[in-house]
């Protein structure tokens, strides 16, 4: 039987490559998976159903939200946007890593529906490299970067939330530091509670009947 996978969030500041670290992650190791998010927003061109999102009605997407069908969700422009728990769990119970790309919100309630959830959070070593790398886009105004980087600041208040956090300094550097820390993280007590409390249960039965 295999054992049951991680389920892994990835959160960070705007520039911190988080989405290049979960694109690499996915394409060197086998075994992670990627979450696939529900949303009522139109396909844009080339996007395909069930791959890059599940594209449902917002009736739908309500009912849901009713019925509990969601890990986590939020409404961003007019449109929501969700992870769906079957398909997290059916991930799961298979063995596979499924990373989660979601901002802390949303990370502190996957965190409340899997408490074995590993939060990662990833950074810029400053907050002047935050800027540099928005800046170095060349595809959003000052106006723009300057909302994100206030965004950040938020952000930056609830980072000891997080369970690790990845200075991304060196892209290679930070994809090997996050997955060897999702090894790591498959040793936590919390992930073997089922073991610890079997000892637990050997250790009285052997006393008692020494």
């Amino acid at each position: 039987m295999k054992n049951k996978g991680v389920l892994i969030v990835i959160s960070g500041f705007a520039g911190s490559g988080k989405g290049t670290i979960t694109k690499e992650l996915i394409k060197r190791y086998d075994n992670y998976r990627v979450s696939v998010s529900a949303t009522t927003r139109k396909p844009r061109p080339m996007e395909e159903n069930g791959k890059d999102y599940f594209f449902v009605s917002r009736e739908e997407f309500e009912r849901m939200i009713r019925e509990n069908e969601l890990l986590e969700y939020t409404e961003y422009v007019g449109n929501y946007y969700g992870t769906p728990k079957k398909y997290v769990e059916k991930m799961l119970n298979e063995g596979k890593d499924v990373i989660l790309e979601i901002e802390y919100i949303g990370a502190f309630n996957a965190k409340k529906a899997f408490n074995e959830a590993v939060l990662i959070f990833v950074t810029p070593p400053s907050v002047n490299e935050v800027y540099l790398r928005l800046k170095g886009r060349n595809t959003e105004s000052e106006e723009v970067i300057l909302k994100r980087i206030k965004r950040g600041q938020e952000e930056a208040a609830i980072i000891d939330k997080y369970d690790y956090v990845i200075v991304n300094d060196d892209i290679e550097t930070a994809i090997e530091d996050i997955h060897n820390t999702i090894k790591c993280s498959k040793f936590s007590s919390v992930r073997n509670g089922e073991f610890v409390a079997k000892l637990k249960n050997e250790f009285d039965e052997f006393l008692k009947n020494y």
